[in-house]
């Protein structure tokens, strides 16, 4: 499954998505009850911002994603931290049953989706990871914050009217982060059989104007990107929307959804 998140825009993505604080793989970590001895998923895992802190905390993690070059990236990560406890496959949420035969029931202490659960079938993911997680296990479905241009501040604001004037189209994709989706997330794991609970993590950040660009192209599927002179007006232009200010505060929740089995 080719989402077309490849070449620059998997460069963009590393640089400039926001990474999880330490209290997340605490929850994580507690939640789950994770060991040294467990081996954990991470399902859509990207550049490897949730895989790579969670391998100091279990004995193995796997990475999975569909695109080649977002593990490229997450390989060189992983070595350059000097990370040797992490695997990265090419695949996707179709591949689970695969991956489940390849590891075997219960032998699976969490499985861990960033801010990639709205490409994938979540029912379908529920139901297959079920057998493979261990006594205690579970799946963690985790919300890195509200994307840079639907958040409640006055040059967030401004960002989406910007970007809307240049799309011609409403913004509303919320990338699986809204209230709405986290319910229906939740409601899919109770049916399925998981104990659920939701933990929130805040804490203030401050960004500055190349971070908020690249945030936003990060977003950009490949074939979406605008080409560098496009790119350059776009940003002349949200410069302009956001007027003389050169750093911008979020207030980032962290919203980390688990699914506990007995």
């Amino acid at each position: 499954m080719d989402l077309g998140f490849g070449g620059e825009v998997a460069r963009l993505y590393q640089r400039y998505r926001r990474g999880y604080p330490p209290a997340v793989f605490d929850v994580l970590a507690t939640t789950f009850g994770l060991t040294p001895q467990d081996v954990v998923v991470d399902l859509g895992c990207g550049t490897g911002q949730l895989t790579l802190p969670l391998a100091a905390r279990v004995r193995a993690v796997v990475g999975v994603d569909p695109e080649p070059d977002m593990l490229v990236l997450a390989r060189r990560a992983a070595e350059e931290q000097r990370v040797d406890n992490v695997s990265w496959v090419l695949g996707a949420d179709s591949d689970l049953p695969a991956l489940g035969r390849l590891f075997g029931d219960g032998s699976v202490g969490a499985v861990t989706v960033g801010q990639a659960l709205h490409w994938m079938a979540h029912e379908s993911v529920f139901a297959t990871l079920h057998p493979l997680l261990r006594p205690g296990g579970g799946v963690a479905v985790v919300a890195n914050g509200t994307p840079l241009w639907l958040q409640d501040t006055s040059w967030s604001r401004a960002l989406r009217a910007c970007l809307e004037r240049w799309r011609g189209a409403e913004l509303g994709q919320s990338c699986g982060t809204d209230t709405e989706s986290r319910r229906r997330y939740a409601d899919a794991l109770t049916r399925h059989g998981y104990h659920v609970t939701e933990t929130v993590v805040e804490y203030t950040d401050e960004i500055d104007l190349d971070a908020l660009l690249g945030g936003v192209y990060s977003s950009f599927p490949v074939d979406a990107l605008p080409p560098a002179a496009q790119r350059t007006e776009l940003s002349t232009m949200i410069r302009d929307e956001l007027g003389p200010a050169t750093r911008f505060r979020e207030h980032v929740r962290v919203c980390v959804l688990t699914g506990r089995i007995g």
